[in-house]
Order: structure tokens, then sequence, then C-alpha cells
């Protein structure tokens, strides 16, 4: 399979993200990479006016960044490519370089806002809609094992946001190894503590984000709940917010819940969780 893999707006977080794939002989068995701003010697600039001069097959192309809403030679490249796939939430849904400036998007949406660069029915050559791999950065066997996927010939089932199942059908609230805390209604006390639940006052957005962070975890060893540190809810369009470190309430209850739960349940369940939590919990937290 042939992938062209073009930056715009990008920090370059997901390249980086992409370079620890842990098995990188047995990907370049079945792919080609056309371009990657890291494994190519070109210039990206040249290479794409090489593809559109040539009409060179392009079977994947994997956009890394947030685009302009003009930039026609993303949307000529998009249209010649069999399968396109956006990576990371700056391509998404425009993420940070869109919070300044309304001209910018990402390929299929800008925030939550259907539509993007190529607008909200785009399909490309191969019959499918922009496959998104959100997150900041999207993790690495994420990226590879769609790569895989497309070559094998599996079309990728995708969730309401154009993203593939197979990694965002659960919350990263799920495996957490934080969660009897969270049951209990136990709090961590310190941002770095091994101990205790932090969506309760560090803002965690675990049981509001869909990733499976805790179930494939980074480098194959840890995530960000794993290591004291909130999940930040990467994967979904609203992030960045403002107050990543901090959980708003009111009157003691946290303003957003965990998805699925009624205001009236969690008061009436969090109430008696954290009266009835084992000691041993409580001790620990």
């Amino acid at each position: 399979m042939r992938v062209l893999w073009i930056q715009r707006l990008s920090c370059c977080g997901n390249t980086h993200s992409f370079l620890n794939y842990e098995n990188w002989e047995s990907l370049l068995k079945s792919v080609d990479f056309i371009y990657h701003p890291s494994l190519s010697l070109e210039a990206q600039d040249r290479v794409i006016e090489r593809v559109l001069e040539t009409g060179e097959d392009i079977d994947l192309l994997v956009l890394e960044g947030a685009v302009r809403c003009d930039d026609e030679e993303i949307k000529r490249l998009c249209q010649r490519a069999l399968f396109v796939m956006a990576v990371g939430n700056c391509a998404v849904y425009g993420n940070i370089p869109a919070l300044s400036d309304q001209n910018i998007c990402g390929l299929s949406y800008r925030f939550k806002e259907r539509g993007g660069l190529l607008g909200g029915d785009f399909l490309s050559k191969g019959g499918l809609p922009v496959i998104n791999l959100s997150g900041c950065p999207a993790h690495p066997e994420w990226i590879a094992t769609t790569m895989l996927m497309l070559a094998e010939g599996i079309r990728p089932e995708l969730d309401q946001w154009g993203r593939p199942l197979a990694f965002y059908s659960s919350l990263t609230h799920w495996g957490c190894t934080r969660n009897e805390y969270f049951e209990w209604k136990v709090e961590a006390e310190e941002l770095g503590s091994k101990k205790g639940c932090l969506f309760y006052h560090f803002g965690c957005r675990g049981p509001l984000s869909y990733s499976s962070c805790n179930q494939i975890l980074w480098n194959g060893v840890n995530s960000k709940t794993r290591a004291g540190t909130p999940c930040f809810g990467c994967t979904e369009y609203d992030f960045p917010r403002i107050g990543l470190w901090e959980t708003k309430q009111y009157a003691g209850i946290p303003a957003e819940l965990p998805i699925g739960v009624s205001k009236r349940g969690y008061i009436m369940l969090s109430g008696v969780a954290k009266m009835f939590a084992p000691d041993r919990l409580k001790d620990e937290g």
C-alpha cells in the first residue's frame, strides 16, 4: 500500500508518536511511503508537486495537522487518494491552530461542526469518509493498525465522528487502574499519587472521553491515569479546555458527569459510596 503522509499546521506530535510504533519491520512489509516527513529525503512541496503532475497512485493519504479552509492542494490530493486518514486532533477538528483563526479547520470538522475542508459528505475513491484518528497525539498502535487493516482490504467500522470503533468504542475510564477509587468516591489527594480517583478534583476526563488508552498502553507500559495525571480528553472535539487540572463543580457536584450517569443518580450513589468506602481504600487515598 502506497502511503503519502503530509503535514500542515502541526507540532509534529503525531509523527513522533508514530515513530514509537514497536513493529516497524512488520509494517514496512505492507506499507510503502511515497513520502513521510521523518522518513523521506525529498522536500514535501516537491513531492506534492510531482504527485499531482504525474498522477501517481495514492492508496492512503495521511494528513497531520490542521488546514486552512481554502487549501485546494490538500483537496486535490484527497480526491486522488483511495483512502484518506486524518491523524491527531488538529487534522480531525482543527484543534489548537483553529482556536485563534476562523479560517482553520480539520478535514471533516471544525471542532464539533461537521464540514471542515472536505465537507460532511466527502467519500474517498475507496468509498469511505475520512478516517479520523483523534488524539493529541494519536496512539502509534491506532495509526499503524489502521494502515495495516486498509492494506489487507479490511474496512474499519467507524463511529459517528469517523473514528475506528476498534479504538474509540470504549471510554478511557475502562481499564483504568483507579476504577475502584472512582466507584467508592475515594479522591486522590495530589497529582502524581498512585492512589485515589482523579475525576472528582483534578479534571480527569476518563469517564467522558472515548479512547483505548488504558487498554492499549503507551509504549506498552503506561497511560496518563496510571502515571497519576488526569486524562485530558484529548480525543474529543472540545480539547483543549480551560482548566485542564481541575474539576469544575457546583455545590460539590461535578459540572459534567460521567457519560450515561444522571445528576440524581450521581447524588444518590456517590454519597452512599463515599460513606461506605472500604477503609483500605480510604487509608490509601
